[in-house]
């Protein structure tokens, strides 16, 4: 068996249902010190395979659960990025995000480029869940944003289009080949459900810059991971396969679990 350099990162393994394979503990991905043969990596797929087909047949359409205010006792925690050192980042900050612009492109027929207050002014919605992380802790907050499902329309997406890609603007990885902008992936079943909303709102007041201003994504059914921040680019795809290492995310292509149901 490969021997692993665990330092901080931890495997956990959940037991219900064919397991939602395994993971990594916290938001750190695969070391090139770990040795993850293909050998290991095809099981870890597979076993991905097997916890979506599972959640899909266990879930159905069924909301996440939802809460009240009173529920709400404490500040939504921030986590992995939380204050985007980018420079196009920080010069739209600089202005309130007037300049910033949503994309909404791939199988489409009608791209869009969208503002904030277009988007505000769109139909919301407004919900109070709970936010589960990989790294083992959860906080109840309320949202507020636009449903996927309101712009998705507006674009009218095209028979062949099967995922939703998410294209944002903090740099989750440095290297010498170039940075690495964060991205991933949800299916279209998973992005037209009620709850998943474009979020602009948190707590009744402006979404934060340390979760995720001035959009992020809330898909309640899924691990934190699954819910990218800094959004700029929503792209329509039939595979993913040319995209990153091919898995759907950046951590999925680390390792991470393509559908982190809860």
């Amino acid at each position: 068996m490969p021997k692993f350099v665990i330092s901080r990162r931890k495997f956990l393994t959940s037991a219900s249902l064919g397991v939602s394979g395994i993971m990594l503990s916290g938001c750190d991905a695969f070391d090139s010190q770990l040795g993850v043969g293909d050998g290991l990596r095809s099981f870890l797929e597979g076993a991905n395979g097997l916890t979506w087909r599972a959640q899909r047949l266990l879930a159905g359409d069924s909301l996440a659960p939802e809460f009240t205010e009173a529920d709400i006792r404490q500040p939504q925690r921030p986590n992995g990025v939380t204050a985007p050192d980018d420079d196009v980042y920080k010069g739209l900050l600089a202005n309130n995000f007037a300049d910033w612009r949503l994309e909404v492109s791939g199988l489409v027929e009608k791209p869009l480029t969208l503002t904030r207050e277009q988007l505000m002014n769109m139909p919301s919605r407004t919900q109070i869940t709970r936010h589960d992380c990989v790294e083992g802790w959860s906080c109840i907050a309320k949202w507020t944003g636009t449903p996927l499902s309101l712009v998705l329309d507006q674009a009218v997406v095209k028979p062949q289009a099967r995922y939703v890609m998410f294209r944002c603007l903090d740099t989750i990885d440095r290297s010498l080949s170039g940075d690495i902008k964060y991205y991933g992936s949800i299916d279209l079943i998973d992005a037209r459900h009620p709850q998943t909303i474009l979020a602009y709102g948190l707590n009744g007041k402006p979404l934060p810059v340390e979760n995720g201003a001035p959009l992020r994504v809330r898909v309640e059914r899924q691990i934190g991971y699954k819910m990218p921040k800094y959004l700029r680019k929503i792209e329509l795809v039939d595979s993913f396969a040319a995209i990153g290492g091919g898995r759907g995310g950046y951590w999925e292509d680390n390792g991470y679990d393509w559908y982190g149901g809860i």
